[in-house]
């Protein structure tokens, strides 16, 4: 079954259990899905559909962020909610020891010997890690072993 597939069947088990907050999290999901594939004329695949879901997550997290330090901890906890209904169309993440092992073989598989080379090792890694890992962790990594 396709990530697409299941997030449709998810929604539509969302619809008769009248779970409303789920609903709108998930119907917003598609929404976004369906917006890049009509404006990108493509039938978009499980990694583009990954993408999607990480870049909700993301404005998901800044969302709930700001909520916090505006002091409407209501509204947070509903991102928060969102956050969690959409973490469950993400791959299974990485342990750090599995993307610390990844990073060591970028920079032996590019050749990297300084922070110079930085763009190379993280051109190789974005691939293997997309959806997988948290890029700003990850470059913390690549940064720490380029020295």
């Amino acid at each position: 079954m396709t990530l697409k597939q299941r997030i449709s069947d998810d929604m539509k088990a969302a619809m008769r259990a009248r779970e409303s907050a789920r609903l709108a999290a998930i119907r917003l999901l598609l929404a976004a899905i369906k917006q890049k594939e009509v404006d990108e004329r493509v039938e978009l695949d499980d990694a583009g559909i990954v993408a999607i879901v990480e870049k909700q997550i993301k404005q998901r997290k800044d969302a709930q962020s700001q909520y916090q330090v505006a002091g409407r901890q209501d509204l947070a906890d509903q991102e928060g909610f969102e956050i969690e209904v959409l973490s469950a169309y993400m791959p299974q993440a990485l342990s750090v020891a599995e993307v610390a092992e990844l990073v060591r073989q970028a920079v032996a598989e590019t050749g990297a010997t300084g922070p110079r080379d930085m763009g190379a090792v993280m051109a190789w890694l974005k691939p293997r890690l997309a959806g997988r890992a948290d890029m700003a962790a990850v470059s913390a990594q690549v940064k720490t072993a380029l020295g």
